[in-house]
């Protein structure tokens, strides 16, 4: 059965700067890719609305990262329904406000994926002499 990730915005995938967006944080967006490689279905659970709401998802659509839901449990689910308790159930919620904070990303795919292939690690920049002397 896959298991549902409830992923916190502003200071869990971004530097906290809200209103503003933060820088993303080291790792993230590969954490959150092979998590979905591994069968997690991974939510947006944001206070970000309207066009603050757009810009996240849209960051984040364009670092590989497709959410089977937003602010909801399922797609297509109305939470403004007053018969909606507006209770989120996921098996595990990633969230800066946790207690003890927010561990790196690294620590939370190898406690999510113990048996798990490393995160791949991103490509070192050339510097200026390697750029131009190959």
């Amino acid at each position: 059965m896959q298991k549902i990730i409830a992923v916190d915005f502003d200071g869990t995938i971004v530097e906290n700067k809200y209103p503003e967006m933060g820088k993303p944080l080291m790792f993230v967006f590969d954490t959150l890719r092979a998590l979905q490689a591994k069968d997690f279905l991974l939510i947006l659970w944001t206070c970000r609305t309207g066009k603050l709401l757009d810009d996240a998802v849209e960051l984040c659509r364009k670092n590989g990262v497709e959410f089977y839901a937003i602010n909801a449990n399922y797609p297509g689910e109305d939470m403004n329904n007053p018969d909606n308790p507006r209770k989120l159930t996921a098996d595990i919620f990633i969230d800066d406000r946790n207690i003890g904070g927010l561990p790196s990303w690294g620590e939370i795919y190898h406690k999510l994926c113990p048996e798990g292939n490393p995160l791949p690690t991103p490509p070192k920049k050339k510097g200026l002499f390697s750029r131009i002397f190959g």
